[in-house]
């Protein structure tokens, strides 16, 4: 059992026909981060996710990029989500839900999020272009529908406006990251508390 100052991380092995993954991630890190996907711009929006988060993590998926991109990408959400969600435990002394405006020069995006043991999701990027880098943009709602669903949780992300579509994208999350720092920080006043009066999250 961790006591209130340790660390809280989680390992995930997720093997399936369409990816293999392995992830440990350390939610109360220093920004840390080994990611290798196959996918070079999700890859940089992973490290930036862990770098404004203050996570750690270190994530190596083979997923079978010769049929398309979408198992990769959906599982990794998955597979994140069920990191966070195993990390937190019973989430007992937790902030629970969080949100962040980002601004990313020219782009502006939101992001909301709530730990609340239901999955749920709205995604708008404002991206029309099919790819930014080589990453198929419209996987980047498949990504936060799988996070959602590991970590049950209510995520919402939006682009407000903006110009490029790369900083839309990484806007969002930017935004995402710094939503859930705050959603998973300890609040000394709550201790033990569960923030939930159904007693059960």
């Amino acid at each position: 059992m961790t006591t209130a100052a340790s660390p809280r991380g989680a390992e995930i092995i997720r093997n399936t026909t369409e990816t293999k993954i392995e992830l440990h991630l350390v939610i109360d890190g220093q920004g840390q981060y080994k990611i290798k996907t196959g996918i070079r711009f999700f890859d940089h929006m992973l490290e930036l996710f862990t770098r404004h988060g203050g996570f750690n993590l270190d994530l190596v998926c083979d997923g079978d990029l010769d049929v398309d991109q979408h198992h990769t990408v959906e599982d990794v959400g998955i597979a994140l989500g069920e990191a966070f969600d195993r990390a937190l435990g019973d989430k007992r002394g937790i902030l629970r839900a969080g949100y962040f405006l980002m601004p990313m020069d020219e782009t502006l995006a939101i992001a909301a999020v709530d730990l609340s043991g239901r999955a749920a999701y709205v995604v708008e990027t404002k991206v029309r272009t099919r790819l930014v880098g080589d990453l198929q943009t419209e996987l980047v709602v498949d990504f936060f529908e799988g996070f959602a669903r590991g970590a049950r949780a209510n995520v919402h992300v939006k682009t407000m406006y903006g110009r490029s579509n790369h900083h839309k994208i990484e806007a969002i999350f930017k935004a995402f990251s710094r939503a859930l720092r705050v959603a998973c920080s300890r609040d000394e006043r709550l201790a033990e508390m569960l923030p939930s009066t159904k007693g059960l999250l």
